[in-house]
C-alpha cells in the first residue's frame, strides 16, 4: 500500500469515527459547552472584574469536561445499541484499535476546540499564552477522559458510567477547596499563584500535579485495555 492509499484510508477512518462521535447527543453537549463559555466570557467583559489567565483557565475547564464527556462515556454503549459490538469484538485485537483510535480523535477534537476557545479569549478578553493554556487544560481533562474510558469498560453501560463519573466529579469538586493549592488537586490552576508562596515551590507543586495526572491517565488507559480482553463480559 503506497502513501496516497494510506492517507486515503486514514482520512476514511477519521471521517467514520467523527461521524460516530458526533452521533447521538454529543452536539447538545458541544452547544452547552459553547453557551456556558460565552456566558462566562461575557461576564468577564461587561463587569469590573479584571480578567487574567487564571480566570480563563477556570472558564475553560468545565466546557472541556462537557466536550469530552459524551464520546468517551457512551462509546461502548453506542456500539452495543447499534449492534456493532459483536463485529468490533469479533475480530481479534480489533477492539483495541477501534477504541484507541476513537479515543485519540476525541482528545484531538477536544484540543482543537479548546484552542479555538482560547484564541477567542485572547482577542476578546485578555492576552493569554494560548498553547500553554490548552496544554495545561489537557492534563486534568485527559485524566478524566481516561478514567471515564476505564469505568466504561468496567460498567459497560453509558448511563451507569455517567452516574459514576458525575459522583467522582462531585467528590473532586467538594475537595477542591481543601486541596486548592495541593499537588493532589484535580482542578489545580497553574496560572493562579497563591499569595505569599514562593514561585519555586509553586512550580514544583504544579509539576508534581501534572506528573500524578499523567501517571493516572496511563494506568487508567492500560487498565481499560486489559478489561477489553474479556469479550464475554461485553457481548
Amino acid at each position: 500500500m503506497n502513501i496516497i492509499n494510506k492517507l486515503k484510508l486514514l482520512t476514511k477512518i477519521i471521517s467514520y469515527n467523527l461521524k460516530i462521535i458526533f452521533a447521538g447527543y454529543f452536539v447538545y453537549f458541544l452547544i452547552a459547552a459553547a453557551i456556558f463559555y460565552l456566558i462566562v466570557i461575557s461576564i468577564m467583559v461587561f463587569t469590573n472584574v479584571t480578567p487574567d489567565a487564571g480566570g480563563i483557565y477556570n472558564a475553560l475547564i468545565f466546557p472541556g469536561m462537557l466536550i469530552m464527556f459524551y464520546p468517551v462515556v457512551f462509546s461502548i454503549q453506542n456500539d452495543k445499541d447499534t449492534r456493532m459490538l459483536e463485529i468490533v469484538f469479533g475480530v481479534p485485537n480489533y477492539r483495541y484499535k477501534v477504541y484507541m483510535v476513537r479515543f485519540a480523535i476525541t482528545i484531538l477534537l477536544l484540543f482543537f476546540i479548546l484552542f479555538l476557545m482560547s484564541w477567542f479569549a485572547f482577542f476578546s478578553v485578555v492576552r493569554i499564552p494560548i498553547f500553554k493554556m490548552v496544554f495545561e487544560l489537557m492534563y486534568p481533562l485527559s485524566f478524566l477522559a481516561c478514567v471515564s474510558f476505564l469505568f466504561s469498560t468496567i460498567i459497560k453501560n453509558g448511563n451507569g458510567t455517567a452516574v459514576v463519573m458525575v459522583i467522582i466529579g462531585l467528590i473532586f469538586w467538594f475537595l477542591s477547596e481543601s486541596l486548592e493549592n495541593s499537588k493532589w488537586s484535580l482542578f489545580l490552576n497553574p496560572f493562579t499563584i497563591p499569595d505569599e508562596m514562593n514561585i519555586t515551590i509553586w512550580t514544583k507543586i504544579v509539576s508534581q500535579n501534572r506528573l500524578i495526572l499523567s501517571i493516572g491517565s496511563i494506568i487508567s488507559i492500560l487498565w481499560g485495555l486489559m478489561n477489553l480482553q474479556s469479550r464475554e463480559k461485553f457481548v
